[in-house]
């Protein structure tokens, strides 16, 4: 068995798939990876709040420049926008880490994705709501921060794990600017050993699918969840 799958490879190198020369180095492997998700996250749900708000904007002069941006990075593919961070924002601001242009790029592609989940998400709440609310003297902007936008914002937790999973496999394109992500960790270890290469990338591709279908169930299950609220 050992002679068309060697395991002591992924033995050897486990601590360093998992997070890379940490703590006696930089963080790498799936640590990395997670972090560059969950950061990026963070800030794509701000920023595609924001985004989804101002396309939806009464006022043309907001909206249709957010609308463009939308649909300019949404036709976009992701590594023209992680090379577009990579070389631009040195170029603006001075020695920029990768990992912290491939947080850029990650936010600035999944916040045009994020802000079609929020409208989806505000589209959904009936307008008699936002109706109710104003003849109830607030504002239409009152109206939306405090009556629809929390409803909304519930709708959209399933859709933002997924978005969440997909920003996960999306981290893998980090290694192209050579972020020690694990995808990138893998390439290392298969250039140094030069012997296993099925063995290395069907182990990363099994991290993958265990990281993912985790968030997947999880996804799954607040769906259920609220679905179940509703239904009481």
């Amino acid at each position: 068995m050992d002679q068309f799958f060697n395991i002591s490879v992924i033995a050897d190198n486990f601590t360093y798939f998992m997070i890379g020369r940490f703590p006696n180095g930089p963080l790498g492997g799936l640590g990395l990876t997670l972090y560059l998700a969950s950061v990026s996250c963070v800030l794509s749900f701000f920023g595609g709040l924001i985004l989804g708000l101002l396309s939806i904007s009464r006022f043309p002069v907001v909206r249709y420049p957010a609308v463009a941006f939308i649909n300019l990075v949404r036709g976009m593919p992701l590594l023209m926008v992680i090379f577009w961070m990579y070389f631009l924002l040195p170029a603006l601001f001075g020695k920029v880490a990768e990992s912290q242009t491939v947080i850029m790029a990650l936010t600035l592609f999944t916040s045009a994705y994020m802000s079609r989940i929020v409208v989806a998400g505000i589209e959904g709440i009936p307008k008699g709501q936002t109706e109710a609310a104003i003849s109830t003297g607030l504002k239409p902007w009152q109206a939306m921060l405090y009556i629809v936008l929390p409803q909304g914002l519930r709708n959209m937790i399933p859709s933002f794990v997924n978005q969440f999973v997909s920003l996960i496999k999306d981290t893998s394109l980090a290694f192209i600017v050579g972020v020690s992500e694990l995808t990138h960790v893998g390439t290392q270890i298969n250039n140094r050993t030069m012997a296993y290469p099925t063995e290395i990338f069907v182990f990363i591709a099994l991290i993958y699918f265990i990281v993912c279908y985790a968030f997947t169930s999880l996804s799954r299950w607040l769906e259920q969840r609220l679905a179940w609220r509703k239904a009481i």
